[in-house]
């Protein structure tokens, strides 16, 4: 099984519409087309649906290790608006890992490469492993 096809079974983030591009140990990468169904009352994409675009990519790095690992605690900075017809990337990298925990920062990017929003989250790491494995790189 791929990482990609795990996180598949996130049914939320798989409705919304978020696809999983790349994951390496430490660092993963998403992405998400806005469409009407993503945007909020202003017609701006609604904070719930970029919070669950860099849920996933957190999601994605912190259980690169090969065990599950859950968030404790995450924050969001919004520092640009976006709308319809935007492609938004999220980018996940690993601050710190240490033996239960890990510190992670994603940066939520649109297609231009304007930064939309920041997103820090400490995670807690399971002995339960994933039904995945990340190659080591070369």
């Amino acid at each position: 099984m791929t990482p990609q096809e795990f996180f598949k079974n996130d049914i939320f983030a798989t409705k919304a519409g978020i696809v999983l591009l790349e994951v390496r140990k430490g660092y993963s990468k998403a992405k998400l087309d806005i469409k009407p169904e993503h945007l909020n009352a202003g017609a701006r994409t609604q904070g719930g649906a970029i919070f669950t675009l860099a849920d996933l990519a957190l999601a994605a790095a912190a259980n690169s290790h090969g065990t599950l690992a859950f968030s404790l605690s995450s924050t969001i900075t919004f520092v640009r608006a976006s709308g319809p017809g935007d492609t938004l990337y999220a980018e996940a990298h690993e601050r710190y890992i240490g033996r239960s925990t890990g510190c992670y920062q994603v940066d939520i990017t649109n297609q231009n490469g304007d930064l939309i929003a920041t997103f820090e989250s400490s995670v807690f790491r399971k002995e339960q492993k994933v039904p995945f494995e990340i190659e080591k790189e070369k």
